[in-house]
């Protein structure tokens, strides 16, 4: 086999973390995470991190491995994560890469895109309106301006809305044009690998996972954090719900409740995202990983 990336896509809580730790103990290969929640350390619990038990079955790369205060983009990943797969394929022609982060998937796969330089003072004004009027009139407004990219983006990230608006702003045109780019040259072919259900069992599965979370103490872990919610990595469904019900705004029977809304919405966003892509092959969540294996070899 050639240099070969296998990447594994689908929807937050639909298996993707056992089905990679399966295929690394097929091929004897090392596996990259791409979810830009892990990353951090002090995220565990919340961020659903693979277990002491996944993490001593198959080696796992870019897991907890940067703190919540760190300056770290997807540019960076994107520049990082090249060279461990490259380092990667020295030993083993099969690196396995597993998200439900669609675009840092696509920075490893397909490049990033290229975006021109805008006035630096669009950005400030989008961050005032935010601060005085709220995320949601930047949603509205980035509807207007680009309803392509306000159904394609994480419109709960302030970080992503504002980014797609000072575009929109600054360039005169829609920020999903840009969204096109020729792919870069890679060292690697990639077979991509989608896990999927139907809606009804994505949600319930969901709706357990944040019942475990609770239970597991996803409370205590939110609140060591309550002093750092103003960091970007902090802005994450989860969290910054329970946030909201640590300063009294909500019980905490509602912070839940809306934990496990704004989770099936990113999945919904998710499975927006990767259907998207032609080039992923779709296979049910129950597939024996004999037969996602013999699809690979072949």
């Amino acid at each position: 086999m050639s240099n070969t990336l296998i990447s594994i896509v689908g929807p937050t809580a639909i298996g993707k973390t056992a089905l990679s730790i399966k295929l690394a103990q097929h091929f004897n290969a090392e596996i990259i995470s791409a979810d830009s929640r892990q990353f951090y350390k002090e995220m565990n619990i919340g961020t659903a991190v693979p277990t002491i038990e996944e993490l001593s079955a198959a080696k796992q790369h870019f897991i907890q491995h940067k703190s919540i205060q760190d300056n770290y983009n997807v540019g960076d990943f994107e520049r990082e994560a090249i060279s461990k797969i490259e380092k990667l394929h020295l030993k083993n022609p099969v690196a396995i890469m597993v998200a439900g982060s669609g675009l840092y998937v696509k920075s490893i796969i397909k490049g990033l895109d290229y975006f021109p330089e805008v006035d630096s003072n669009i950005r400030t004004e989008l961050i005032k309106k935010l601060e005085e009027k709220g995320l949601r009139t930047l949603q509205e407004q980035l509807k207007i301006l680009d309803l392509k990219a306000y159904n394609l983006i994480a419109i709960d990230n302030p970080k992503r809305i504002i980014r797609a608006l000072e575009i929109c702003i600054g360039t005169g045109k829609t920020y999903s044009s840009f969204l096109t780019n020729p792919n870069k040259q890679r060292k690697f072919k990639t077979i991509s690998i989608g896990l999927d259900a139907d809606r009804s069992i994505i949600y319930d599965r969901i709706n357990q996972r944040v019942d475990i979370m609770i239970e597991n103490g996803l409370l205590e872990e939110a609140k060591a954090l309550l002093k750092f919610k103003h960091l970007n990595a902090l802005n994450t469904v989860g969290y910054k719900e329970l946030f909201g019900y640590f300063e009294g705004n909500s019980t905490l029977e509602f912070a839940i409740s809306e934990i496990k809304k704004n989770t099936r919405r990113f999945a919904k966003r998710q499975l927006t995202w990767f259907r998207k892509d032609e080039t992923i092959n779709w296979f049910n969540y129950k597939t024996d990983v004999k037969e996602i294996i013999q699809f690979i070899e072949k």
